[in-house]
């Protein structure tokens, strides 16, 4: 199977050996084509990976080859990067130029909001696009887990809000889930009224708070939504806002996830460049093949391309 850097005329560095790789979550952006708030005009000081002004430039096709060199990267999935929302469909017909131009990204995670009035209108004209196969929309969520603000406008529970999130289904779309840990049980809620919507929990449902009662939280949204099986997750993105990137504790993460959805749920996903605050993307991807390395040879294949192929749909053709 032919690389991604292979086929853009690059040398991949990767060992004969090497496991072939489906990213299921990273970002591209062009600062000079499109508008990023997050990145240009309002600096969040409370960023969950803490200083972050290293992104604030593009983050284009070939920094990314150039970041990956050492892997047998041979397909992508691009999630949505909070370009402005009045530029949604924008950031998808740019990903399209970049797909024809350097091959990947092989799938888009657009953005669409449920509950506002052109809701119906901008997740229409993104399911038209041939390489969106989901949206990620990030529900309305609470700042600790002590605070309740179920049934607010655009949560989980508000009612136009999952009008809009049950037009997927009409669309063959599935959904990126993103909340903070103590909204996992919530969302298993709306995973088990809409069977039909395949998720996908990002960054392995963020166990940010690495005490007992902390991941005893965590684990507990984890099997919730584990549960429902529509629900898949992604293993990335361990990075800590106060800590080094430690292979130790976030094994403990990654085998905790597989253990809970079964390696035929769980798909490999870089979240780069962010991810790079904390490591590279060769620590990440190796010490998750080490972590891993265990339970085999196919379970690693399965989790490093397999199933992001398979949930994406990569494998569909399209005139």
């Amino acid at each position: 199977m032919i690389t991604l850097h292979e086929r853009n005329g690059l040398p991949n560095l990767a060992p004969e050996d090497a496991l072939p790789i489906v990213d299921a979550h990273h970002h591209l952006w062009d600062l000079g084509n499109g508008r990023y708030p997050w990145l240009q005009d309002e600096y969040h000081e409370d960023f969950f990976l803490g200083d972050y002004h290293s992104l604030c430039r593009d983050f284009l096709p070939e920094d990314f080859l150039a970041l990956t060199a050492r892997q047998r990267l041979v397909g992508t999935v691009h999630v949505e990067a909070e370009r402005a929302r009045d530029e949604q469909v924008a950031e998808t017909r740019w990903l399209e130029q970049v797909n024809a131009r350097y091959g990947f990204p092989n799938a888009i995670v657009a953005h669409a909001w449920f509950d506002r009035e052109d809701s119906a209108e901008i997740l229409a004209a993104q399911a038209a696009r041939p390489l969106v196969k989901g949206i990620r929309s990030k529900p309305v969520t609470s700042t600790s887990p002590e605070e309740s603000i179920a049934g607010a406008k655009g949560t989980m529970q508000d009612p136009k809000w999952l009008e809009g999130f049950a037009r997927l289904a009409d669309h063959d779309l599935s959904w990126d889930l993103r909340v903070p840990p103590w909204h996992l049980v919530e969302a298993a809620e709306v995973a088990a009224m809409f069977p039909q919507i395949r998720i996908a929990l990002n960054h392995t449902g963020f166990a940010w708070d690495r005490s007992p009662q902390g991941m005893a939280r965590w684990r507990k949204g984890l099997e919730a939504l584990a549960l429902q099986p529509n629900v898949h997750i992604k293993l990335s993105e361990f990075g800590l806002k106060d800590s080094p990137w430690h292979y130790d504790d976030n094994r403990i993460v990654v085998l905790t996830a597989l253990e809970i959805f079964g390696p035929e749920r769980c798909m490999f996903a870089s979240n780069f460049p962010v991810a790079g605050l904390r490591a590279s993307y060769d620590t990440i991807a190796d010490g998750m093949a080490a972590m891993i390395a265990p339970l085999g040879r196919a379970v690693q294949e399965a989790v490093f391309a397999g199933n992001a192929r398979r949930f994406y749909r990569l494998e569909e053709q399209h005139g």
